[in-house]
């Protein structure tokens, strides 16, 4: 039996987000500029379901009598089969944020999958044990919401239901465990600077990518208490991946070290794998961007824009691309 119980305090403030008095029509999405360049088109069954628009669009579904939001990427080519990867954002962040933050939407465009990025209620998402903010209190479904989200896009957009991934930073990637616990519905998650709250007992088989920083005092390595607006207090990293590996029934680990960054991988039955990487030194943070706070990345490059070079990036991520790296590890697995 797989339980990881963790608590956390919940969020001291209700934040309210500007700018919404208008938005989409339910159901109409609202696109952003699209690259030139047309897109290929997939079928299902001799229907053809790219109605998706090139470049990112806006979304808005009722779910439970609640307009929530979603934004998508799908680049000028799909390559098929089509993957899809969930984006979630961390505490304080946005849908619009986790976009423009990441570079996700550029990898996109290299590697011809679609990405979504839903938005928490009250910029906080419930990953239980009570946590966090409006969306803990209140009970949000947001797992039944990501859920949606998913069945909302298959209607605009052909994709393999077997290459679905989660990704999340920080209450984002608590939000990635949480699917994972809770769902059968994606291959791989990838986890930076998150942990596992509430109950997750008996999940089923997923393979796993976290990434975090030895020094993040968020949400601490080592599962002390952290200093952030939640003040989140979780079990050891080591405790949750080696959890995970239980789940998974993995083998050996190998582990290889570069600069700051060491990997510890575990290949597991039915081809899964469960990886842990820890940044020596690294705070609370999506190592492979500029942070100018622990809200504040740097934007990803466009679209058209080449990809930054490990001298561009910071000097304890410099070995370390965590979006390229995670998408590398999540694709390489199928549900």
């Amino acid at each position: 039996m797989f339980a990881l119980l963790a608590s956390g305090l919940v969020f001291g403030l209700v934040f309210s987000l500007s700018g919404c008095t208008t938005g989409p029509t339910v159901g109409s999405p609202t696109t952003s500029a699209a690259p030139t360049t047309s897109g290929t088109s997939t079928a299902l069954g001799g229907l053809d379901l790219s109605l998706l628009a090139v470049g990112s669009s806006e979304h808005a579904l009722d779910v439970g009598g609640r307009i929530r939001m979603y934004r998508a990427y799908r680049p000028a080519t799909l390559v098929t089969p089509v993957s899809v990867v969930v984006m979630l954002h961390g505490g304080l962040g946005s849908a619009r944020q986790a976009e423009q933050a990441y570079g996700w939407n550029a990898l996109a465009e290299e590697r011809g999958f679609v990405v979504v990025y839903p938005d928490a209620v009250g910029a906080a998402w419930a990953v239980g044990g009570d946590c966090c903010g409006v969306a803990g209190t209140n009970g949000i479904d947001d797992v039944g919401f990501v859920e949606r989200v998913l069945t909302d896009l298959a209607s605009v957009v052909s994709y393999d239901k077997s290459r679905v991934y989660a990704v999340g930073f920080s209450s984002g990637g608590m939000m990635a465990y949480r699917l994972a616990c809770d769902t059968t519905t994606f291959a791989a998650i990838g986890v930076v600077a998150g942990t596992v709250l509430g109950d997750c007992t008996n999940p089923a088989p997923i393979s796993v990518m976290h990434v975090h920083g030895t020094a993040d005092t968020t949400v601490p390595l080592l599962g002390v208490a952290g200093d952030g607006v939640a003040q989140i207090t979780g079990i050891p990293i080591t405790d949750v991946v080696q959890a995970w590996r239980n789940v998974d029934r993995c083998g050996g680990t190998v582990s290889r070290s570069r600069g700051a960054v060491t990997t510890n991988a575990t290949l597991c039955a039915a081809g899964r794998a469960v990886t842990l990487v820890t940044i020596d030194g690294g705070g609370h943070a999506w190592p492979g961007v500029t942070n100018s706070g622990p809200l504040d990345a740097s934007p990803s490059p466009g679209p058209t824009t080449p990809r930054p070079t490990s001298s561009a990036l910071p000097s304890l991520a410099v070995d370390f691309d965590t979006t390229a790296e995670i998408w590398q590890f999540m694709s390489t697995h199928v549900r």
